[in-house]
């Protein structure tokens, strides 16, 4: 009886996994926030960006590789833990179809930014600036701006066929195997 008990849970579970939706994004989550999915997906609109040493470049022109957007200022205790990891991120997935983004909403610009990367010795990421919030506003803030910030740091994961698929309000871990794995499915996906 107990084979037969064994044997019925283990069809319940393979008709349970097959009834699962294949094409989820894999799970997330923080201590204190989770990915949060848009669905469906949003276009992104035309940004250009300001790097740090003053070149613009347009988000388009990452198309065909996956996108983590980081929005994060020098005054944000969790954002000075989370650089350096998106910074060691960097150097792990260079060879792969992966941007990584970080743009700081300092309002002194690079002012603020030039020392605080240089003392958190950033050396692959390549700052970025956005001290009017021409792409990033508080939530409820007025004026256009087509991310929202729910807190600092705030990412948002944009797939390698330009729809932000979601974001993760606060610090992350995005060196742990979870991480790489939600990574990693936006970049083949």
């Amino acid at each position: 009886m107990l084979t037969g008990v064994a044997s019925l849970l283990s069809s319940a579970a393979g008709l349970a996994k097959a009834l699962e939706p294949a094409n989820d994004p894999p799970l997330f989550q923080t201590n204190v926030s989770q990915f949060i999915l848009f669905d469906p997906p949003l276009a992104v609109p035309a940004i250009r960006l300001q790097r740090i040493d003053g070149a613009l470049i347009d988000l388009a022109s990452f198309r065909g590789k996956a996108i983590l957007l980081n929005f994060w200022a020098t005054w944000c205790p969790a954002c000075q833990r989370e650089l350096p990891m998106l910074d060691e991120l960097q150097g792990v997935m260079l060879s792969e179809p992966l941007e990584i983004i970080a743009v700081s909403v300092d309002k002194a610009g690079s002012t603020a930014v030039q020392p605080f990367v240089k003392r958190l010795n950033i050396k692959r990421l390549r700052p970025y600036l956005d001290p009017i919030g021409e792409i990033a506003k508080s939530a409820g803030e007025e004026g256009p701006a087509p991310f929202a910030l729910y807190g600092l740091p705030i990412t948002y994961i944009i797939s390698r066929h330009g729809l932000i698929a979601g974001y993760l309000a606060g610090e992350a871990d995005w060196m742990s195997a979870a991480a790489r794995t939600l990574l990693r499915y936006y970049m083949t996906g």
